[in-house]
């Protein structure tokens, strides 16, 4: 087994705001690896690892707003640590959505974008997972989306039930990723979409075929001749298993 989950891609109209936004959310250093692309990692992170789960975000022209599959949320360490988290990100840029979550002890916002993400109220569970708690993504059908993923990216399964299943990476570091049944399993375009890479970076093609045997499909999002190769799991959700350069 070799795919690693490596980061969360963002698409995003200004990926430089938005990624300073980010920064600041996370406490990451910046760079960039070309015009129009910003990446955030911790400070001394050595690339790729799972005790961390990266973001990029790439600049598109016009980013569809839609309903995102997929969401993050952070994780604190007290009642005050939240209070002061929520606080600091309204000044950031960041605002308070209703997103049908009724009275719940977590607080949802959305980015300057409009991507939302959640505020967890402290948990044990996430106490060493670093300021990313969960990936998480909206599902149809959690057994069937682990049952993929699972042997997709080979990690740990701490949950399974009808409505959620929670994995985490063999060395038991860094954040969950969580999938969650949603009353609507209406396949849309999401702004952000999980970044996969073998290692080593050479066995990308393997990899792709071994994807497409566990039912992965190729998408045709636009990408023209790029390194990545763009699938869909079977939900529907794309993903790209990235190559060198």
């Amino acid at each position: 087994m070799t795919l690693q989950l490596v980061q969360v891609n963002f698409k995003a109209r200004d990926d430089s705001a938005l990624g300073q936004f980010w920064a600041e959310v996370l406490g990451w250093g910046v760079s960039s690896e070309g015009p129009g692309v910003t990446n955030l990692e911790p400070v001394g992170f050595d690339w790729p690892h799972p005790s961390a789960v990266c973001i990029d975000l790439v600049r598109v022209p016009d980013p569809e707003t839609v309903k995102c599959r997929v969401h993050l949320e952070l994780a604190t360490t007290s009642a005050a640590h939240q209070a002061e988290l929520v606080g600091r990100l309204e000044g950031l840029g960041a605002t308070p959505v209703d997103v049908g979550q009724g009275d719940v002890p977590w607080t949802v916002l959305a980015d300057p974008e409009g991507n939302v993400f959640s505020v967890l109220e402290p948990r044990e569970l996430y106490r060493d997972t670093g300021p990313i708690a969960a990936v998480v993504v909206d599902c149809a059908d959690p057994r069937a989306m682990v049952g993929f993923w699972g042997e997709a990216i080979d990690w740990t399964v701490h949950e399974l039930t009808d409505d959620r299943a929670r994995l985490r990476s063999v060395q038991d570091v860094g954040p969950y990723l969580e999938f969650r049944r949603t009353p609507d399993d209406q396949v849309v375009t999401s702004r952000l979409h999980l970044d996969v890479m073998s290692d080593p970076v050479e066995d990308q093609a393997k990899e792709v075929v071994r994807l497409e045997g566990l039912g992965a499909t190729r998408a045709d999002v636009g990408q023209g001749d790029v390194p990545w190769v763009v699938l869909a799991d079977p939900e529907g959700n794309n993903f790209c298993v990235l190559g060198r350069g």
